[in-house]
């Protein structure tokens, strides 16, 4: 980005991401000159997005750095599961300031999940002393298909009440009730396995430019990620690989009223009913998970039987997109569905296809998510042409998030 294009939110993105740290750094990746750097820097000071810092001296005097100040505002981020949630308070490097965990039932439907869910944020701004008018956006993970665009949440087949209802609207106005955020906040939202993907790749595996990662919970779902974005599809349906039907499996009845799908044989509800039948009590992914850790031989059994399925489906997936790492997360990724997964895939994909695949489990396990609604937030706020229209607004002696 060169001349009159490098806007004072492409100079914010060279500063976040360490291309340069300087004036002079910023005249020369930018060819623009001096006083007009000097009248962009300024409109980001005064929006109080960066901040100086010294480097390090040769013998004359230190040079004034350049760094996003990354304490200016906060994010507040939740993960939604099937059963149970997860709510944290956030700064713009991503650090965790407060954080709680607790049930928080998808099916009891989104008014009352979304208004619990805005409750558990006073007490976290208060623990991590922070005032709600520091907050500049929230960040929400949900186990169902996301249209991206729209904010809506398309034809879950385990989040009943939740079709097309105004999630973002509705978290809005609770927020204000509650916390008295702003009417305008920005709320974005996304399905689980996008968002983990996204903090995964950024985490653990940064130089990788084709990327799936595989949830598997109470449900099965893929996140893609290709040149280090979000594949989503045309309408956030991509990665929905839990309801691929099995050829040999049409008995199986899935949640979404469908038979013989891959959820409906190999995910973490599908072993607790299998499980429980075999006279092991068990009710959700995460008691298979429990009994997983303890060692028990049919959930262990089972788990690999589950990777074994997965992994067929996943020799398509692999063949089709090439990807150089493979994670397996959610409340099965343990040995046993590793090893599953990895059997099927090495068996049957062709050599070339898997010659520099790397199979690996979750780095952050069930922080995953969390943190990729942070980075969703974060990184969609702070882009060049949203960074420019938020500056765009404000007074001219005003501050934003």
């Amino acid at each position: 980005m060169t001349g009159t294009q490098a806007t004072a939110g492409h100079l914010l993105k060279l500063i976040r991401n360490g291309e340069a740290a300087t004036r002079g750094e910023l005249q020369q990746a930018t060819g623009l000159s001096r006083s007009t750097v000097g009248h962009r820097l300024d409109q980001l000071f005064q929006a109080g997005w960066l901040r100086h810092s010294t480097g390090t001296s040769t013998g004359g005097r230190p040079s004034a750095r350049l760094e996003f100040d990354t304490g200016h505002a906060v994010v507040l981020v939740a993960d939604l599961e099937t059963r149970h949630g997860r709510a944290a308070v956030v700064d713009l490097a991503g650090k965790t300031l407060a954080e709680r965990t607790g049930d928080l039932v998808i099916a009891d439907g989104p008014e009352t999940v979304l208004d619990r869910l805005a409750r558990w944020f006073g007490p976290l701004l208060a623990e991590a002393a922070t005032d709600p008018a520091r907050v500049c956006g929230v960040g929400l993970s949900v186990p169902g298909p996301v249209e991206w665009e729209t904010a809506q949440i398309v034809q879950p087949p385990i989040m009943p009440g939740w079709d097309r209802f105004p999630v973002r609207e509705t978290l809005r106005d609770a927020l204000s009730e509650h916390l008295g955020t702003p009417t305008g906040l920005p709320v974005f939202l996304d399905n689980d396995a996008n968002l983990m993907a996204l903090a995964e790749q950024r985490a653990s595996h940064p130089e990788c430019e084709a990327f799936v990662l595989i949830k598997a919970s109470t449900g099965i779902g893929a996140g893609v990620m290709v040149g280090k974005e979000i594949y989503r599809g045309i309408d956030g349906g991509a990665g929905d690989i839990g309801h691929i039907r099995l050829h040999d499996r049409a008995d199986a009845v899935c949640m979404c009223g469908s038979y013989g799908c891959l959820a409906a044989v190999a995910s973490g509800r599908a072993i607790a009913e299998q499980l429980t039948a075999a006279g092991v009590p068990t009710a959700s992914g995460s008691d298979v998970r429990a009994h997983l850790a303890a060692g028990q031989p049919d959930a262990v059994r089972l788990a690999r039987e589950a990777g074994q399925r997965v992994g067929e489906v996943l020799v398509t997936v692999v063949t089709l997109l090439n990807p150089g790492v493979l994670v397996l997360a959610g409340d099965l990724a343990g040995t046993p569905f590793l090893t599953g997964v990895r059997e099927l895939i090495y068996q049957r994909a062709m050599p070339r296809t898997t010659a520099h695949l790397q199979v690996v489990t979750s780095a952050l396990d069930d922080r995953a998510a969390l943190m990729g609604a942070a980075a969703m937030v974060i990184e969609h706020l702070y882009s060049p042409e949203r960074a420019d229209a938020r500056l765009a607004a404000l007074e001219p002696t005003g501050r934003t998030h």
